[in-house]
């Protein structure tokens, strides 16, 4: 019996010091070429300056989403229309007449826009 276990042990610790089997090859794919991983950095363009309107509609951007009453007094009103979204409102096209269109039901600003 502890010819047995002797024996077994010692295969045992022969397993352990055995080599690992190699990784199972993968399979060839035809036709396809190999990913090449470029590692230099991309020269990737600088992200452009956003451009200033002709009525300042960038600069109250921060206005959609807020209720109507937190549009500011114009300096102009000449220059600046405020309407709801459903309203009728005039066609003709002015280039420095920002719109500031909010919803109706809420008085929440939905866009703003030059016109």
């Amino acid at each position: 019996m502890r010819l047995r276990l002797a024996l077994a042990g010692a295969v045992l610790l022969l397993a352990a010091c055995a080599a690992p089997p190699p990784p199972p090859e993968s399979p060839q794919i035809v036709g396809l070429r190999p990913v090449v991983i470029n590692p230099e950095p991309l020269d990737i363009p600088p992200i452009p300056e956003p451009v200033r309107d002709s009525c300042g509609a960038w600069e109250l951007q921060s206005l959609i989403g807020k209720p109507r009453s937190q549009i500011p007094a114009p300096v102009y009103p000449d220059r600046r229309r405020v309407a709801c979204t459903t309203c009728p409102v005039t066609q003709d096209f002015r280039p420095d007449r920002l719109n500031i269109f909010f919803d109706a039901e809420t008085g929440i600003v939905k866009d703003l826009t030059c016109g």
